[in-house]
């Protein structure tokens, strides 16, 4: 997956916010308010980290299959919710860019809380 994959993603999720709850999930969860997106975040996370917990052996082809779908649904969710704020993938990656080659210590003790 490239940086273009996750636009064209976020594209989509935001044309469909405010689509038909009847054809299209995002449009339907959308219509739930927030907390409906932010607790398939929660969801979504928790089935992330089950996932990793489970997988015994980083050689098991199922258990990494399991990671991955995993994580896409976080991601698929997050990128739902951060839509209702009128964000998008390339924010996320342009932060992500941003704070590339910066020691995480360094970046936490940065912010300004």
């Amino acid at each position: 997956m490239s940086d273009d994959t996750l636009k064209r993603l976020s594209a989509t999720i935001a044309s469909r916010l405010n689509g038909d709850p009847a054809s299209s999930y995002v449009a339907k969860l959308h219509s739930k308010g927030e907390d409906a997106a932010l607790k398939k975040v929660g969801e979504e996370a928790t089935e992330f980290v089950m996932a990793c917990k489970d997988a015994t052996h980083c050689d098991d082809a199922q258990a990494r299959a399991k990671i991955v779908a995993e994580a896409a649904d976080v991601w698929f969710h997050m990128l739902v919710a951060i839509a209702r704020h009128n964000l998008s993938a390339s924010d996320v990656i342009t932060e992500l860019a941003h704070r590339e080659g910066v020691s995480g210590i360094d970046e936490k003790a940065s912010r300004k809380l």
